[in-house]
């Protein structure tokens, strides 16, 4: 229960402190932090909660970064739907104090989105659902190989947290204008609870395309171990 405590919490404060940042300050007048600083909130929370609880659950907070584990041979299978369950929960709860403290001026508008995930006009940039589908797989498979390096076993244990939180956060600079950057189920669907209509719609992709990505990047990086090996 210890673990699955610790991942609830965690992915309470990623969605809370990502999405948080883009909900209220990314766009705020005059001192809006804008992308960068969208990026380096997601890459913060997981930075700071890897530190915090890493050592009890591992601080996956991410139903891919939980797939990918198992599929790289670093987790059990047996454990992964508690993990995923704990995940969803956190992400609500932090989405739920979100929609609470922004619905506090009265030019909140939950339609605008919520900082949902979307594709084709519901993407930042208007891209297409292949170039978002492309985007989310490649993203989260690269997000997964930097995290089986950065813990493994031969890594210095120090660097792992930094290491993981600023790959999100690159991968957050990169991706935010293709689909807001999902790389994780979790986090979409808490966004996509409270914002509804065609953020649940097209939730589907953002559970697809990390989950497909979250298994590739753990196989490629066990390919990769047992070549060497």
């Amino acid at each position: 229960m210890g673990k699955l405590l610790a991942e609830a919490i965690g992915t309470f404060w990623l969605v809370l402190g990502g999405c948080g940042s883009a909900v209220l300050a990314a766009a705020y007048p005059d001192l809006g932090i804008g992308f960068v600083g969208v990026s380096l909130a997601f890459g913060l929370t997981v930075l700071t909660m890897a530190a915090a609880v890493g050592h009890v659950s591992g601080c996956h907070l991410n139903p891919a970064v939980t797939a990918g584990l198992v599929a790289g041979g670093r987790f059990s299978a047996q454990d992964a739907l508690g993990y995923v369950v704990a995940q969803m929960l956190g992400g609500l709860a932090g989405a739920g104090v979100l929609y609470l403290v922004a619905r506090g001026i009265p030019s909140f508008e939950i339609a605008a989105g919520f900082a949902s995930n979307g594709y084709g006009a519901h993407s930042p940039g208007g891209y297409s659902l292949v170039s978002c589908f492309i985007i989310e797989v490649v993203m989260t498979a690269m997000f997964l190989f930097v995290i089986h390096g950065a813990t493994d076993r031969r890594s210095s244990p120090i660097i792992a947290p930094l290491a993981i939180g600023l790959c999100l956060t690159l991968i957050h600079l990169v991706s935010i204008p293709v689909t807001n950057t999902s790389v994780n189920p979790a986090r979409s669907t808490a966004t996509a609870f409270f914002a509804g209509g065609w953020a649940v719609e097209q939730l589907w992709l953002f559970w697809v395309a990390p989950l497909i990505g979250g298994v590739l990047g753990g196989l490629l990086y066990k390919s990769m171990m047992d070549c060497e090996d």
